[in-house]
């Protein structure tokens, strides 16, 4: 029998309860990012401003999407996958281009990135087709139509281009690792990022003979076990062929932008007034918090606006700033919550479709959560990934919350599952 319970017991509030001071928190910092001596609360040609009224429209998405049975997001999920994907298409011909990027619509002063929201949808359709009964992880027809739904939108999303945001579907391997996929495709694919990187910096033959060392020490160590010698080679034959194609994929995929900002953080260039300037004056503000921070609205480079667009993709050098190791540790703290609180409960779900909503919902929030500190912090290329719930924009801020209160009202429907 169905229980009935009344919505605000069965919902998770310590979720909601980080939500919300994740977001207060970002506010904060976005007001102080824009902050001048005649900046206003409510001056709504300040980005604290309008997002106030992002944060209010959040607010009313809250409410909706606990007001909708969750069966809606389950019955609905090709729908919304779909329309999602025919957006994205749009964009080649309704399109604005800004800073570069055919990303967002542009409807008079107000745009949105419907990438943004591309996110939640696929992870609703990825759930919606694990969760058939007839879905097996482990035959390759199956794993190959779950590829396709991952990188469908990240294939679209290539050519805008805005190669920050097609990355993002690499965190479904995460989901895909915890439904049962063979650890052997993350160790490729970590290998294959590593081999990337590498090759940049030494030269092709050299990483070649590592790899046929590193081989030989393999096949030696489990001659004894029944592995075809082709295997081998045909690995080591992959390996080396990458590194080959490495330099081709770098000066001919690559637009000149990306590949600066990936010389920049192989140290291979230096440039700390051009493209470099963004992660230089980030890591300057950082550097300058300390252990305790120099107190809100009280930062120098942030005052002085040094750091370009600290309100969007580098908020978290504000926190560094203003807030010092320990303001930028609570936050991290309050990240790393979320996270594993959405995971704890995604596990007890009885429903699979639930479950591995959950598990998307994780990996996509760790996933920004990870490059976006890596990327203020100097450690990874600039690539366009906001902090979710932190970032200033409309389009990020809905996108997160939808993706996180799905789960909130699937979570909270989990004893009337059968």
């Amino acid at each position: 029998m169905r229980n009935k319970g009344n919505i605000l017991v069965r919902i998770d509030w310590l979720m909601i309860l980080i939500y919300f001071v994740l977001v207060f928190i970002g506010w904060l910092n976005i007001y102080s990012a824009s902050y001048t001596e005649d900046t206003t609360l409510s001056m709504m040609s300040q980005p604290h401003g309008r997002q106030q009224v992002f944060i209010g429209l959040s607010i009313f998405l809250i409410i909706l999407i606990l007001s909708i049975e969750a069966k809606f997001y389950e019955r609905f999920s090709s729908v919304i996958y779909l329309v999602s994907l025919l957006s994205l298409i749009g964009l080649f011909v309704f399109g604005k281009n800004i800073s570069g990027a055919t990303s967002w619509y542009s409807f008079g002063g107000f745009s949105i990135q419907p990438s943004e929201f591309a996110k939640f949808a696929t992870a609703l359709a990825l759930a919606k087709f694990m969760s058939d009964t007839q879905t097996n992880i482990k035959l390759l027809d199956h794993l190959l139509k779950i590829f396709a739904i991952i990188f469908l939108p990240a294939l679209i999303i290539i050519p805008q281009p805005d190669p920050g945001s097609a990355m993002v579907y690499a965190a479904f391997f995460f989901v895909l690792y915890r439904e049962g996929l063979s650890p052997i495709y993350l160790l490729l694919g970590f290998s294959g990022a590593t081999l990337f990187v590498l090759t940049l910096v030494l030269d092709p033959m050299l990483i070649s003979i590592i790899c046929a060392v590193l081989a030989l020490i393999i096949y030696f160590k489990n001659r004894k076990k029944k592995h075809s010698k082709f295997l081998y080679v045909a690995v080591l034959g992959l390996c080396i062929g990458l590194s080959y194609s490495v330099n081709y994929i770098f000066e001919n995929v690559f637009e000149q932008r990306h590949r600066d900002r990936f010389n920049i953080v192989l140290g291979k260039e230096v440039d700390t007034k051009g493209i470099g300037y963004n992660t230089a004056q980030s890591e300057i503000a950082i550097g300058n918090g300390g252990w305790t921070g120099k107190g809100w609205l009280e930062g120098t480079q942030t005052k002085g606006g040094f750091v370009p667009e600290q309100h969007t993709d580098y908020i978290f050098s504000t926190v560094g700033e203003e807030w010092g190791f320990l303001g930028s540790s609570f936050v991290v703290f309050l990240f790393v919550a979320l996270i594993l609180r959405v995971l704890y409960r995604a596990d007890l779900q009885k429903s699979k479709f639930s479950r591995v909503y959950g598990y998307s919902v994780a990996a996509i929030l760790f996933f920004h959560f990870l490059i976006n500190i890596a990327m203020v912090m100097g450690v990874f290329p600039t690539v366009g990934i906001p902090l979710p719930f932190f970032s200033y924009g409309g389009s990020g801020l809905w996108g997160f919350t939808i993706l996180l209160f799905i789960f909130i009202k699937l979570d909270a429907n989990r004893i009337n599952e059968w």
